[in-house]
């Protein structure tokens, strides 16, 4: 009976190292649909995942921001965060923008994201970028740390990108 115990805990713990080392790497996400990004953030936070952006992360994929504890997030030099209002199509496929999607957009980001957003004229059809500098006091740069860098370059990433982008949010005009 103990011994039983010693190896389910050892086990549990097994998964737990596992799970907490775990990355997932964002290198050229468009974004999509709000719902499977939340679903994919949402699992990623409860994971233990570390996430490294590492090239563009647009549209819904700037809810990573949001969702995922700062601390496991961080970006390379590469990283590029792109932001827009939320919009859907009409009847005869128009993008419309969407205000309650939108406002779920807004209450997820942390305030520093909505500062910076706001200070660069805010949600509309038009993207707009953080990249460089701006990410200072928002994301950890990856760059500084040996570890996440080497293990970037190298694209070793336990486990990829767990969702599909969807057409609906996406910048194409």
């Amino acid at each position: 009976m103990h011994i039983r115990g010693l190896v389910l805990g050892a086990a549990a713990l097994a998964l737990s190292v596992t799970s907490a080392t775990a990355m997932m790497r964002i290198a050229d996400d468009r974004g999509g649909q709000i719902g499977p990004y939340l679903q994919a953030f949402a699992t990623v936070r409860s994971s233990g995942e570390r996430v490294v952006v590492d090239g563009n992360c647009l549209s819904a994929c700037t809810l990573v921001l949001g969702l995922v504890p700062r601390e496991r997030i961080c970006a390379t030099h590469r990283a590029r965060f792109g932001f827009h209002a939320a919009w859907m199509p009409d009847r005869d496929g128009r993008p419309v923008t969407s205000t309650p999607g939108t406002q779920a957009l807004w209450s997820i980001y942390p305030a520093s994201v909505r500062q910076w957003i706001n200070g660069h004229g805010g949600l509309s059809r038009e993207m707009i970028f953080m990249q460089g500098q701006d990410l200072n006091g928002i994301v950890a740069s990856c760059d500084r740390n040996g570890r996440d860098q080497v293990r970037s370059a190298r694209r070793l990433t336990p486990n990829p990108v767990r969702y599909e982008s969807a057409s609906a949010s996406s910048d194409r005009r």
